[in-house]
């Protein structure tokens, strides 16, 4: 393994005027990329009923692919804990993570993992039944409250009951699926994650009209795909893949258009920067030409793949909100492509 990587340093200094990935050469010579992602959550990363993986973050691994193979099926989907997935990362079990986790500080730098961009800003809530007959989260004293360990939520809930004087009783729980096992099943009174994974579990549940997600949003959690620290160069496509999505968006390009828009300049340059008809840009970050027009015709837009898999009308049922473009007053926004 030392060799490998003494072999990949050299032949790094050796390289000029052209991108190079040791984890791009590795994607490359295996043929396909290798996602971590979320052991299932609906509207995120889950299999459907024939074992396919799909959802927000499945999509960004897939448009990952399709930028480097121009092809979004040469991935392989590898779900991993709350507790085991920086690890696993770090361990080199896969190439990107791409499952709603929170940047924070200490993970970006105490961790060494790099976090490519924001594609989700969130903040973590409570749901409770019902028929608990609560309306706001300042009613939860003495509430026995599930909650996934290794997580942000921790610190946050116990730092909330801390300033509103109040006492709590934890329920660990490892992951989603325990979480709305344990949750529907009354083993705890109130559940609290991100509010985008409230939505999740709350649209599993057999009677939407039980359960109630409260107003109170306790905490940022700005959620995005990470990589291990020590490859600048795939951190690079990782992250313009991301803004691409959301440049695209913003340009009115969309799976529909886009291979008709990459056909012939238009009066655009960042469009034609972008698909690949003006300029170099590609051989910067070691991609193909055209990269980005495979991976918007194949899987869409920014606002295709939030529509597609947690819209308005999905079962998930989430409006754009601080999720839209800046152009409507969302956070939304991507560097220029130039």
């Amino acid at each position: 393994m030392k060799i490998r990587f003494l072999i990949a340093a050299i032949a790094a200094v050796f390289v000029t005027g052209s991108a190079y990935s040791a984890t791009l050469d590795d994607v490359m010579a295996r043929g396909n990329l290798e996602c971590g992602v979320s052991t299932g959550l609906v509207g995120f990363a889950s299999p459907d009923a024939e074992g396919e993986w799909e959802g927000f973050d499945v999509d960004y691994c897939r448009a990952l692919a399709a930028a480097i193979f121009g092809d979004s099926n040469a991935v392989e989907f590898t779900p991993v804990s709350t507790k085991n997935r920086f690890t696993a990362l770090a361990a080199g079990e896969f190439d990107i993570l791409a499952r709603n986790t929170t940047w924070t500080f200490s993970r970006d730098t105490d961790l060494k993992q790099t976090f490519l961009g924001i594609n989700f800003y969130d903040g973590q809530g409570f749901m409770v039944r019902a028929d608990l007959g609560v309306s706001s989260a300042s009613e939860l004293d003495g509430a026995s409250v599930c909650i996934q360990t290794g997580t942000t939520t921790e610190l946050n809930l116990a730092d909330f009951f801390r300033v509103n004087g109040m006492s709590y009783e934890p329920v660990p729980i490892e992951d989603n699926a325990e979480a709305k096992e344990q949750f529907f099943a009354q083993a705890c009174d109130a559940y609290t994650t991100d509010r985008s994974g409230l939505a999740s579990t709350r649209a599993a549940a057999e009677n939407l009209d039980d359960y109630v997600v409260l107003p109170e949003v306790v905490s940022k959690e700005p959620l995005g795909p990470l990589v291990r620290h020590g490859d600048d160069q795939w951190a690079d496509i990782g992250r313009w893949v991301l803004n691409a999505l959301i440049i695209a968006e913003e340009k009115g390009l969309t799976s529909a258009n886009v291979r008709e828009m990459a056909s012939a300049p238009t009066n655009d340059p960042e469009i034609n920067r972008l698909l690949g008809t003006e300029g170099t840009y590609a051989d910067m970050v070691g991609l193909p030409n055209d990269w980005a027009v495979h991976m918007i015709e194949q899987v869409g837009n920014y606002g295709e793949i939030f529509e597609r898999n947690i819209g308005v009308n999905t079962p998930i049922g989430l409006t754009r909100g601080v999720n839209d473009l800046w152009t409507n007053g969302g956070l939304i926004y991507a560097p220029p492509y130039r």
